[in-house]
């Protein structure tokens, strides 16, 4: 475990040196991040204008929320978006046999190499915006709960790598990926809705199959409601289930993978 922190680490450092150097690219990604941050804020502040209540949550409760998906975001761009966006261009071409030759998990290697730095400035933002949402919800916020809220919107950020990666790893026998990416990305578009507002069986497949629900929603209902234990007992299940059926996939496709060396 303290190998891969180190290595975490080299991570960060190469990042921050190498964001540097493109400092207009850096600060110009900050701004399309804040663009898209007042983009959702505002929708729902108009939303609020012709109702009170949305999906059982109020204007102050829906502001918790949307800091909780934009962390969300922020996190999975930092950590895993640099990484995951040319992976596909690497199986293809065989340069992912750079990945697999280094004495470490591959999976961690490929997914956490490239730490974008300019949306870490994004994630501090994100994060502002959560506290500011916290602090004006007029109600009562255990440190419990606000922790709770926390863990699992990292975890959010995680169940949303792996719902990805997942669109990603068929580019070992598909050769190309774009077509389900594609879906990843219109599917994502679910993670900036609360749950209650799907019924039957949408709300089925957006908290089982594909769990963009998890992400964000339910972790909201953890700081905003009072404790249901099916709420943490559902996301934990889910993400164990990712977690596993992701290992199986990408193992599958190491498999598949025809090397430049072979």
């Amino acid at each position: 475990m303290l190998r891969y922190i180190r290595l975490f680490g080299y991570f960060l450092r190469f990042s921050f040196s190498k964001a540097m150097e493109f400092r207009l690219d850096f600060f110009f990604r900050i701004v399309m991040d804040t663009i898209y941050y007042v983009i959702n804020f505002m929708f729902f502040e108009v939303v609020f204008l012709h109702t009170d209540v949305l999906g059982g949550w109020t204007g102050n409760q829906m502001r918790v929320f949307v800091a909780g998906f934009l962390v969300v975001d922020a996190l999975s761009m930092t950590l895993f978006s640099n990484n995951l966006w040319h992976l596909s261009t690497y199986v293809n071409r065989g340069d992912l046999d750079y990945y697999l030759i280094r004495p470490v998990s591959s999976l961690f290697f490929v997914s956490l190499r490239d730490f974008a730095a300019n949306s870490f400035m994004n994630l501090i933002m994100a994060a502002a915006i959560g506290v500011w949402a916290l602090n004006s919800y007029d109600g009562t916020v255990s440190f419990v709960k606000v922790l709770l809220f926390v863990i699992f919107l990292v975890n959010g950020a995680y169940l949303r790598y792996c719902v990805r990666m997942m669109t990603i790893i068929p580019v070992f026998w598909l050769h190309s990926s774009q077509g389900m990416e594609a879906v990843f990305f219109h599917l994502n578009r679910f993670i900036e809705r609360p749950d209650r507002i799907f019924t039957g069986v949408t709300r089925i497949i957006l908290t089982t199959i594909c769990p963009f629900l998890l992400m964000a929603s339910y972790p909201a209902r953890i700081v905003l409601e009072p404790f249901n234990p099916a709420v943490p007992v559902t996301i934990i299940a889910v993400t164990l289930a990712f977690t596993f059926i992701l290992g199986l996939l990408w193992n599958a496709g190491l498999r598949a993978y025809a090397s430049a060396s072979s």
